[in-house]
């Protein structure tokens, strides 16, 4: 285990473990996809059908955006709804022009209008798209999909699943409910919590795979709010990947995947016949979906162990610039009073006048509220203090950190990722270069908890 002045003495030179975007080259290769957004009807169930969702190609996850390492990805986003909308690339050490913030990095984009997005991918990976407008809603109705970049080590797979899990909030009729968007309770306390879980749009799906083979599942939670957990039927889960950054691997009972996070596994199958996975944040665990070993399938059976990458552990730096972020609000909190845009209120007016209960600093935020300007080249460090009674799914846009996690039994390294939950009273130190020219937003993705005051950006010049 790093010592604590092994973590906090590591130097610009070598913190650098992802690589940069950069201009286009001309012998990239160009993969070439089109969004549309839209309203479509869903089954969730064959008792009733959702007509009121909002979804990328008429299906819910939108449709998987794949690329190797060092291709262009280029999406032609055409927006049907009669809101304005913008797309997010959830993870990716983008251009900042592309990361689809509206209002800091792009104007919304408005009904009937079209959008180019166009970015190199360095880093292989499991990430995911999303819209950014009102995310509170437009996320909890749909408006996402995965993307994942590969390279050589993905070809050693024998079969390569992604997993995107939601947590939706229907009502009797298998409808969005939308009359409970903006609840005070929800963007006060945890944020919108659902109640129908599915896998891949799906309620306990089902999924082949190769016996004696490796396999790779790809795990996102897309959720508003909820803290999702998965356990299995195996003696234990080989996590390979975390935030779409390969680890040493290391075995969990089960995982906790916060809102935007990532994580995969490794399952080697051996003479099982089928393998069991379970949600298990509630009081009763859920079927969550299953894999159903084929018995008789030769195809790309492979015996031998697959050669894992894994990044380095934490390098050296020195003269840091230190950031404090002290994240107050919600329910049963100590925010008496804060600024918002520019005047300073008690909590009560803010939340029954403004519909705000979260600040950092005493500031609340929104998409145009700056954090701190920091030079290029600079080593950063966020000190953060949850010093609230709930939960925070802390994401940076544009950048993967250094952070001693808590969130893993059997990890005890600083590990690489760009969403983290902070538990309640927490403090922690995220350490990233910033080598990565732009305006990048730092939010909560507990999603009524960014719209409601916990959210502002950092500028690299």
């Amino acid at each position: 285990m790093l010592s604590r002045r092994d973590f906090l003495n590591f130097s610009a030179a070598t913190i650098a473990l992802t690589s940069l975007p950069n201009q286009i080259q001309s012998n990239q290769l160009i993969r070439n996809y089109k969004l549309t957004a839209g309203i479509t009807p869903h089954l969730f169930d064959k008792k009733g059908v959702s007509d009121n969702l909002w979804l990328y190609n008429k299906q819910t996850p939108g449709p998987i955006i794949e690329a190797k390492e060092n291709d262009v990805i280029r999406v032609e986003f055409v927006n049907n709804l009669y809101e304005a909308t913008t797309i997010h690339w959830h993870g990716i050490k983008n251009i900042n022009k592309m990361d689809g913030v509206p209002y800091l990095t792009q104007d919304p984009i408005q009904p009937g209008e079209s959008f180019l997005y166009e970015f190199p991918v360095k880093n292989a990976g499991t990430f995911w798209y999303h819209a950014h407008v009102e995310t509170w809603k437009q996320i909890s109705k749909g408006l996402y999909g995965p993307l994942v970049v590969k390279n050589q080590v993905d070809d050693q797979f024998d079969n390569d699943i992604v997993i995107l899990a939601d947590d939706w909030r229907l009502n009797k009729k298998y409808q969005i409910d939308e009359k409970s968007f903006e609840s005070l309770h929800d963007w006060s306390h945890a944020g919108r919590i659902g109640n129908w879980v599915t896998i891949n749009g799906k309620k306990f799906p089902k999924y082949s795979i190769n016996k004696n083979g490796h396999t790779r599942l790809r795990f996102i939670n897309a959720s508003n709010a909820r803290i999702l957990s998965f356990g299995s039927s195996l003696d234990g889960m080989k996590i390979i990947s975390i935030d779409g950054m390969s680890v040493e691997p290391f075995i969990e009972d089960k995982f906790n995947l916060g809102p935007g996070q990532r994580i995969d596994l490794l399952i080697k199958t051996y003479d099982l016949s089928t393998i069991d996975f379970f949600e298990v944040s509630g009081k009763k665990p859920l079927s969550a979906f299953k894999l159903n070993v084929d018995q008789t399938s030769k195809k790309n059976i492979r015996k031998e162990d697959i050669n894992l990458q894994s990044f380095k552990k934490i390098p050296h730096y020195k003269n840091p610039n230190i950031l404090k972020i002290h994240m107050q609000g919600g329910a049963m909190g100590n925010l008496a009073k804060a600024y918002f845009e520019g005047t300073e209120k008690n909590f009560r007016s803010l939340a029954m006048e403004d519909k705000k209960f979260w600040a950092f600093n005493k500031l609340v935020g929104k998409y145009e509220h700056e954090l701190a300007k920091v030079k290029k080249g600079q080593v950063i460090i966020l000190e953060i203090w949850n010093d609230s009674r709930w939960s925070h799914s802390m994401h940076l846009h544009g950048n993967h950190f250094y952070v001693q996690s808590k969130e893993f039994e059997n990890l005890e390294t600083p590990i690489l990722r760009d969403t983290y939950v902070m538990q309640p009273g927490e403090k922690s130190k995220f350490i990233y270069l910033a080598d990565n020219p732009g305006k990048w937003l730092f939010h909560c993705h507990m999603l009524e908890h960014a719209a409601s005051g916990m959210i502002g950006y950092i500028e690299v010049l």
